[in-house]
């Protein structure tokens, strides 16, 4: 029941998400160890594993009803272990602050949870008490999905790091492919050929134009403007060719207000008016993952209930990254974010703040007992 050596515990179980690193060990053996511990605490478990060898882990304990009911959601899987600065699976303790991969993404909400649920539920709650320990949350997030077809909750709390502020609002994003065409000639025949690496040209002038179009327009109070850039681009096959085709991959991130057919009809308009404009100029636009931003009503039960539990005025924030809360607002649970402080989240070092994993763990408990009384 001690928060600190359930970290220490996690963090030695290699869980590198093998969507990002392949070959990483996944989330089996972790699973398992979160498994047997809450058996140990009288808790029900349901290991769900639509992706073998994937499988996320539900933890319930039932209450005695008439009460609300509460998830509390965490990814147990890490990105991977290249450049890290030490031992990645080998946690250390050094002047108030865990080392390790996943101390602080997010192990440590993770075990912040798991004790604060079993304290919680010593003693009967009228409501039922959901704990999520999710996969794949670093790439696709069919983890929470795939908990979401069978659990819901009156509200839910993603327990994402955040250095103990409320957050109430992140971005989304969506991945785009582009194909310009070209014809492949002889570089010797000009009049043959068109080169899909220049024509790819007027998209980028065109993408950078659009990134500080939105830097211009409506801005979020929290999260500013949503944004778009190009992360990758290949093409041609050799230097004395002309390019038939050049890919770019470009990615949007939005803020609530613009959906991703907002985002697909901006991208359309500017390769409509490429097409017209620029000679030769062909392309095919393809929309790829796509995930919504998320923004919590400050007045919902459960975000004044923890608020609560703080015993002071919070500070209120926004998040630039994506997390699990929009798929679970999106199922209709009330939910927010509210996490350990630290750093190096997919970083060379990596660690959290054991004071802020103990206030964790108390806000938390309390939370779970005032929401589900």
């Amino acid at each position: 029941m001690n928060p600190r050596d359930l970290l220490a515990r996690l963090v030695s179980i290699d869980s590198v998400n093998p969507g990002l690193v392949p070959g990483g060990n996944g989330e089996h053996e972790i699973a398992g160890f979160i498994a047997t511990w809450f058996r140990a605490h009288g808790f029900e478990v349901h290991r769900l594993e639509r992706r073998p060898g994937r499988p996320s882990l539900v933890a319930v304990k039932k209450g005695t009803g008439g009460g609300r009911s509460l998830m509390l959601n965490g990814h147990i899987d890490t990105v991977g272990f290249t450049g890290y600065d030490g031992d990645p699976l080998k946690p250390h303790v050094e002047n108030g602050r865990m080392f390790g991969r996943g101390t602080f993404d997010m192990k440590g909400g993770i075990a912040a949870m798991m004790v604060a649920a079993a304290r919680a539920t010593e003693r009967p709650l009228r409501g039922d008490v959901i704990v999520a320990c999710v996969a794949d949350e670093e790439h696709g997030s069919f983890g929470t999905e795939e908990v979401l077809d069978h659990f819901t909750a009156d509200a839910a709390i993603v327990t994402e790091p955040s250095h103990l502020e409320v957050t109430l609002t992140h971005k989304g994003f969506v991945w785009f492919d582009v194909e310009i065409g070209g014809r492949a000639a002889h570089g010797s025949r000009p009049e043959l050929g068109i080169d899909a690496i220049a024509k790819a040209g007027h998209f980028l002038v065109a993408l950078e134009q659009l990134g500080r179009d939105l830097r211009d327009g409506p801005r979020h109070p929290l999260l500013g403007t949503g944004t778009v850039h190009a992360s990758l681009i290949s093409g041609g096959e050799e230097a004395s060719t002309y390019p038939s085709a050049c890919r770019i991959t470009l990615e949007r991130r939005t803020v609530p207000g613009e959906s991703p057919q907002q985002t697909e009809d901006e991208l359309r308009a500017i390769l409509h008016h490429l097409t017209a404009t620029v000679p030769d100029f062909t392309a095919t636009l393809t929309r790829g993952l796509a995930r919504d931003p998320f923004e919590a009503d400050p007045e919902a039960q459960i975000v004044r209930t923890l608020i609560a539990q703080l015993g002071e005025p919070p500070i209120i924030r926004a998040e630039p990254f994506w997390t699990d809360c929009a798929l679970l607002d999106r199922a209709g649970i009330p939910c927010l974010l509210f996490g350990v402080d630290g750093a190096g989240a997919h970083a060379a070092t990596e660690y959290v703040d054991l004071a802020s994993l103990d206030r964790l763990t108390d806000v938390l408990t309390g939370t779970i007992t005032a929401f589900c009384h």
